[in-house]
């Protein structure tokens, strides 16, 4: 039995619901005496270790005041020469793994994680399934032994050593095995899954939205035509196969996911998610339960029972929010040192850049991760959380500025195009220039046929419902700044393909969806041939 296992046999559900959830009940007050008892125990193991007394400049701060106060704002670039080539030697606790992001910039970040925050990272992880489930608050529909289909990148990503390390303190069967799951490329290592979740079936799904919806389009494109392999004729599979198939003509339709599977939840993060959640509930029959993480903290906020808006969570992290206005002055002046106010300071309709310090003695101190969010409310009234409630808004430096006037994220972008009823394969936006004016280029791949003029005209369309200071530029400059560059199908495939040839990270396989570098761009172009443009 494993050490989360056997609470589930000696707890009651309202037990283990305030073990894993409760967190959810705290005030504003008691969320932060919980945030300041864990910086001050941070505080005191950092301060005997090289690299924490570099980062604090040799102080010891005795208070949250203190401490804000004295330790500069960092950067990984702050923390490289220690942790870059996961040295030991500088950190306050010799870390249990080192886990690293998705290299955005061409370069990992490595990050040490101590046993006690795996320790927590597991037992929130457990409360995560839990919220997954449940559609009423003190639901418990999990127990030991869940079957958990993983659509996620392996160790050392973070998100998979997460998922690790939980199946070793709660029982979980995760599909596919680890085993095979390391062995496999991303898209051999989904297909894995499904051929295993054939023989198992599966409780939850862990995955990006975007990946699913893509599986469902594919799925329903192939049923019609779908042949039978050796594989496949197993009687476990048969059954699963010929009631979905059953299940779907009834309803007069292509067979999908949904018919196949049953999962009590799908747990989905990424800054698609609530672009895609009708989609994944019309593909899997399921709403997405939005989880926001990164790989210097694990999870960062999450949703409650109603799957709307993400609560942080106090346990991670201690958390400082730089408005808006001061973000971006200190990216345009270096020399200026933004404010920063806490979860209590928040207002709502606000964006802030998210600044974290970690516990456990891992080693980042209020360290600038490169993601804004949005307060959307001071509370979810109708599930009786009163913290504040957010939701993720944009990387830093990935937003695309225009006239002036607007700002663009990705998921505005993404919005708009979800919204034109376009079927497109993927997409990469930028900010271009011509004759002295700036435009917003958009490389798109259609699965129909299209005239770039009329698509242009289309999401200028989208966007100005999508964002009311982009709107301005057309009231008035009179500009429409859309212009698209459609690619024949198939570009972006090859572009994975090339890129999986020259053995590129799994980060680095597709090109980013904002301001792709101009050798990327390029690349997109010599792979598409003569693309149209207007």
């Amino acid at each position: 039995m494993l050490p989360e296992d056997k609470y589930f046999s000696t707890l009651t559900d309202d037990e283990l619901w305030r073990r894993y959830c409760g967190f959810f009940d705290f005030s504003v007050d008691e969320f932060m005496e919980i945030q300041e008892h864990l910086l001050v125990e941070q505080i005191a193991l950092a301060a005997e270790s090289p690299l924490g007394k570099r980062i604090m400049q040799g102080n010891r701060p005795k208070s949250v005041d203190e401490f804000r106060q004295l330790v500069p704002l960092t950067i990984y670039s702050d923390y490289e020469p220690d942790l870059g080539d996961c040295w030991n030697d500088g950190l306050a606790v010799k870390p249990a793994v080192w886990c690293h992001s998705t290299g955005r910039g061409g370069r990992f970040k490595w990050i040490p994680y101590t046993a006690d925050a795996m320790e927590v990272c597991s037992r929130l992880f457990v409360g995560y399934l839990i919220l997954a489930t449940a559609d009423r608050k003190g639901e418990i529909k999990i127990k030991p032994g869940e079957r958990v289909m993983m659509h996620i990148p392996p160790r050392p990503y973070a998100s998979w050593t997460f998922c690790y390390y939980a199946s070793q303190a709660f029982s979980l069967l995760l599909i596919p095995s680890l085993e095979k799951a390391e062995g496999l490329g991303f898209r051999e290592r989904v297909q894995e899954g499904f051929r295993e979740a054939m023989r198992s079936g599966v409780d939850e799904i862990a995955s990006i939205s975007s990946v699913m919806v893509k599986v469902g389009e594919r799925m329903a494109e192939q049923a019609q035509g779908m042949k039978l392999s050796i594989k496949l004729l197993e009687p476990r599979i048969m059954m699963r196969l010929g009631r979905a198939w059953l299940r779907s003509k009834l309803q007069g339709r292509p067979m999908l996911p949904k018919d196949i599977w049953h999962p009590k939840a799908i747990i989905t993060g990424g800054v698609d998610t609530r672009i895609y959640k009708d989609d994944v509930v019309r593909y899997w029959g399921k709403v997405p339960f939005e989880m926001y993480g990164s790989s210097e903290v694990g999870t960062i906020a999450v949703q409650n029972w109603n799957k709307k808006g993400l609560t942080f969570i106090p346990y991670s992290a201690f958390w400082e929010f730089i408005p808006e206005e001061d973000s971006i002055r200190s990216r345009e002046d270096k020399s200026y040192q933004p404010r920063t106010v806490l979860i209590n300071q928040l207002e709502k309709g606000m964006v802030y850049e998210v600044v974290l310090s970690q516990f456990h003695g891992m080693p980042l101190m209020r360290y600038r991760i490169g993601d804004m969010v949005k307060v959307v409310a001071m509370s979810d009234d109708e599930a009786g959380v009163n913290l504040p409630q957010v939701q993720f808004h944009a990387r830093v430096g990935e937003v695309i500025e225009l006239a002036g006037l607007a700002r663009l994220t990705e998921t505005t972008i993404w919005e708009a195009l979800a919204s034109s009823g376009l079927k497109y394969e993927d997409w990469s936006a930028r900010k271009e220039y011509e004759q002295s004016k700036t435009f917003l280029r958009i490389y798109l791949e259609l699965k129909e046929q299209g005239q770039p003029s009329d698509i242009a005209h289309l999401i200028d369309e989208r966007l100005m419902a999508a964002d009311i200071d982009y709107r301005d530029i057309g009231q008035y400059l009179e500009l429409q700044p859309v212009k698209v560059t459609l690619l024949p199908p198939g570009t972006f495939e090859r572009y994975y393909q090339q890129k999986v040839k020259e053995g590129a990270d799994l980060a680095h396989l597709k090109p980013p969806h904002m301001n792709a570098a101009d050798a990327v761009i390029q690349r997109l172009l010599q792979l598409s041939g003569r693309p149209e443009e207007q």
